[in-house]
């Protein structure tokens, strides 16, 4: 096996700098919340793929389900020869995700994907070109979803022009001085002045930002995004990629507000771990496209679809939902104690485990401190812990363990956070 070392001068003489991770520790093994790397040196993740691993690293039932399905067919392209997988999660998704009436479903490989088709079927059942987006949000780094992204940087850098027609409005975020009531001007005003609603096919909305610092949306934003949506019969879109399944205490993120969107996208925890994303929407707007309109070569493959119906089976199996809830109100017992205790950790928040604070020079001024931040990840590393920092200011740090997670790996991982934070400060 190879080290470290090693797989670092391979990375750095054969892996594009732009993909390559500035970590120089590879992977090689791992198990819930726990991962070796090819030194032997055990890390708590608290990270999860970036919020992919709900489930926790290599679920037994997950793994179990891949292995069947290898020994029966691994590909076939589901528009050439379809197969039971496709459309047995395509009929769980249906059952499970809330949107308006009866649901249809695509499967992708990734989110960005997801966005991209939820985009051009907005389109193709509207008519209209025009997607209005928020600050903050992130839906991939295809062209179409980096320019739908509410962050420039490192998105956007040095790849030119984006396409046209996405328009941004604010997102609520009071803390940052972004009323509720002032982001729903914004995007009153957003349609007064560039995206005019008879030309506007789709609302796009993180209920809860992902890579934008997991600020959640009021309630009463949603309902009213929908209330707007139905008077210009725009079609609202939920991006769940990184706050749906089971993520926030419940399935969906948008299920605390009560408001069904006529379309959603998922992927990350979809599968834990098998590349899977869907995009679930109303029947008659996701029968919208022509024939051989949708798909991919890869769409929904045998693998993550056997992974995708495993791990939605371990949901309902072994109470995960129950097991989110509580892994959250863990999480923000400790950030109030943190947030009492540290001048500079301030605006602890948490929906569920999808949970966060900011690193700030004192409470009053609420000046963002990136570099407190990378400080406390840099040193959560060197004590053995994967931990994740995000924002548009690059103040935050979010949590993203598997809810699976037991509870003295839990503790571990709380201590290291504390111990950095103690030693910043």
């Amino acid at each position: 096996m190879s080290s470290n070392k090693e797989l670092q001068a391979l990375k750095e003489k054969y892996v594009a700098a732009g993909a390559a991770s500035p970590n120089e520790q590879f992977a090689d093994h791992a198990k819930n919340a726990e991962l070796w790397d090819a030194d032997g040196k055990r890390m708590i993740d608290f990270a999860g793929g970036i919020g992919v691993l709900n489930l926790g690293h290599r679920h037994p039932k997950v793994v179990e389900a891949v292995k069947a399905q290898l020994d029966k067919v691994m590909h076939t392209c589901q528009t050439v020869m379809p197969y039971e997988g496709y459309v047995k999660v395509a009929e769980k998704l249906s059952q499970i995700v809330p949107v308006r009436g009866h649901a249809k479903v695509m499967l992708a490989n990734s989110g960005a994907e997801a966005l991209e088709n939820a985009l051009k079927i907005a389109r193709a059942a509207t008519g209209r070109t025009n997607v209005i987006c928020f600050d903050g949000g992130y839906h991939g780094r295809t062209f179409m979803t980096m320019a739908m992204n509410g962050k420039v940087n490192p998105y956007q850098t040095d790849f030119g022009p984006m396409p046209g027609t996405v328009f941004r409005a604010p997102y609520p975020v009071p803390y940052h001085g972004v009323t509720e009531d002032e982001a729903l001007r914004g995007l009153k005003m957003v349609m007064k002045t560039d995206a005019n609603p008879k030309d506007t096919a789709a609302i796009i909305i993180e209920p809860i930002l992902g890579e934008g610092g997991f600020y959640a949306a009021p309630h009463t934003f949603l309902k009213a995004i929908r209330e707007i949506c139905d008077e210009h019969g725009i079609i609202m879109i939920a991006d769940e990629v990184q706050s749906g399944f089971g993520r926030t205490g419940k399935m969906f993120a948008i299920e605390h507000s009560g408001v069904e969107p006529d379309m959603m996208t998922m992927a990350k925890s979809m599968a834990d771990g098998m590349p899977i994303s869907a995009i679930v929407g109303t029947d008659k707007i996701m029968d919208s496209c022509g024939p051989n309109s949708l798909g991919g070569t890869y769409t929904g493959s045998p693998t993550a679809c056997a992974a995708a119906l495993a791990a939605m089976k371990v949901f309902e199996d072994e109470d995960i939902l129950g097991m989110s809830q509580r892994l959250g109100e863990k999480l923000q017992s400790r950030f109030a104690d943190w947030q009492d205790r540290f001048s500079h950790v301030d605006n602890a928040r948490n929906v569920g485990p999808m949970a966060a604070f900011e690193l700030v020079t004192d409470k009053a001024n609420r000046e963002p401190r990136a570099d407190l931040a990378a400080a406390v990840t840099k040193k959560a590393k060197e004590k053995g812990l994967i931990l994740l920092s995000c924002g548009m200011y690059g103040n935050t740090i979010r949590f993203l363990m598997p809810v699976t997670i037991e509870d003295d790996v839990l503790e571990e991982g709380l201590k290291i956070v504390e111990e950095a934070l103690s030693e910043v400060s």
